[in-house]
């Protein structure tokens, strides 16, 4: 099937690449040209695992292009609106400028019977008033089929993913965007991929109602941590006593720094912001609390690395592991990670950061921040290290090694990642969060 893929960012740039590695003939196009000139010559403009090979191996292949022209559109069948939807400047709302801008433009180059479909996440009720622009303007419909995808996973992701969403119409439209779906996504549901049809509010309620269960697992075991610290207890052994519970789970219930990204803050405050809109706030009201229990935490990381450090803060040199909010992403949207990083250098502290991937994104947003690419480099001659994201290679750190290079023992574990066991037996001062 021929596709367009308007919006060539994270989402965008990950699905048009899957969708032509499945066999469809897709057009990407986005207004940013230095994007896009990136992309046409197989080269993503952020770290994605795995997007790479399947980019390169799409353009190899001749089913994937790039355009920055959105006439280029006209002639696919189907066409994803993959663009952004960050909060508004001064507000909890998510802004749909760049949404509304991208149906726009391509209003004029929609053909009879072409099938618009929405992947961006956007506030209940968006889809039935963009369904109205568009089947005034053409002979288009609408869809709604809301993305999943984890950032380090976007690839396996969006190939193979773990449910399928349809929002559509009622009668023959629904039908019709039903058939096309199932004509794209044949590999999946061959799969037995689970598929939902329903509704554009149901369909567009999934995504937020996702992202605010996952956020409000996140910050119930931070505020368990928070209690943990006051009476001794051990979050983590906690955490793995309630996740036997098969209604409850294991997966979330990791006690740290708290979630970061360009998706779960700004989407549940986009999602209180709704639900005040439509005069139902106090449903959603908890997500308030979840909000502020999930930022308390970076000051919690602070406050134990100050206090680490007790009276000699100013001229310490910290060194700080993880800039990007989540392993493998360069991702710093809203991350707790170079929050923290930043907060330590604003109370004098000599902060020297690094991270795999994300040092570049964080100078972009923080010169004023000491970066370091070796890690051997950014632990030598510090007085405290703070771990803050939890990849690999800082996760299985030698204590033995790196204590050789510290100038003072002491560690500050964001994430809960590391063996408190371990690090005090290589006469380390170990500091988590809600663990003795």
């Amino acid at each position: 099937m021929r596709i367009s893929v308007i919006g060539c960012g994270y989402l965008g740039a990950v699905h048009a690449s899957a969708m032509a590695e499945l066999g469809h003939e897709v057009i990407g196009i986005d207004v940013d040209a230095v994007k896009i000139a990136q992309l046409a010559i197989g080269k993503p403009p952020f770290f994605e695992p795995g997007l790479p090979e399947v980019l390169t191996s799409a353009m190899n292949s001749g089913r994937l292009r790039f355009s920055t022209d959105i006439a280029d559109a006209a002639g696919s069948q189907v066409h994803f609106i993959a663009v952004g939807t960050p909060q508004k400047l001064g507000s909890y709302s998510a802004d749909l400028r760049y949404v509304d801008a991208s149906i726009e433009s391509l209003i004029p180059h929609l053909a009879d019977g072409d099938l618009v479909v929405g992947k961006s996440t956007v506030p209940v009720g968006t889809a039935a008033r963009l369904a109205e622009l568009i089947e005034s303007g053409s002979g288009a419909s609408l869809a709604w089929n809301p993305e999943f995808l984890r950032e380090g996973f976007a690839v396996q992701d969006t190939i193979s993913p773990d449910r399928l969403v349809y929002g559509v119409a009622p009668g023959d439209k629904g039908e019709h965007a039903t058939a096309l779906l199932n004509e794209i996504y044949a590999t999946a549901l061959a799969a037995d991929t689970p598929l939902v049809i329903t509704d554009y509010a149901t369909a567009e309620l999934v995504k937020v109602a996702a992202n605010a269960f996952l956020a409000t697992k996140i910050s119930f075991i931070n505020a368990m941590a928070e209690i943990a610290e006051v009476t001794g207890a051990d979050v983590t052994q906690l955490a793995d006593a309630i996740g036997y519970d098969g209604r409850i789970g294991r997966r979330f219930l990791g006690a740290g720094v708290g979630f970061g990204g360009g998706c779960l803050p700004k989407d549940i405050r986009a999602f209180t912001a709704r639900a005040e809109e439509l005069g139902r706030g106090e449903s959603v009201a908890f997500l308030k609390e979840i909000d502020k229990i999930n930022l308390r935490r970076r000051q919690r990381v602070v406050d134990l690395t100050v206090g680490a450090l007790g009276d000699g803060v100013y001229n310490a040199k910290v060194a700080v592991l993880g800039l990007s909010f989540k392993p493998h992403s360069d991702d710093v949207r809203d991350s707790p990670a170079l929050d923290v990083a930043v907060q330590l250098r604003g109370l004098g502290a000599d902060v020297v950061a690094t991270d795999p991937q994300a040092i570049e994104n964080s100078r972009a947003r923080h010169p004023q921040l000491n970066y370091e690419e070796s890690l051997e480099e950014t632990l030598r001659g510090a007085d405290a290290v703070v771990l803050v994201t939890e990849w690999p290679e800082f996760r299985h750190l030698d204590p033995v090694w790196a204590g050789a290079l510290v100038r003072t023992k002491t560690v500050v574990d964001g994430r809960n990642a590391l063996d408190p066991a371990a690090w005090r037996a290589a006469g380390w001062t170990y500091h988590g969060l809600g663990r003795p």
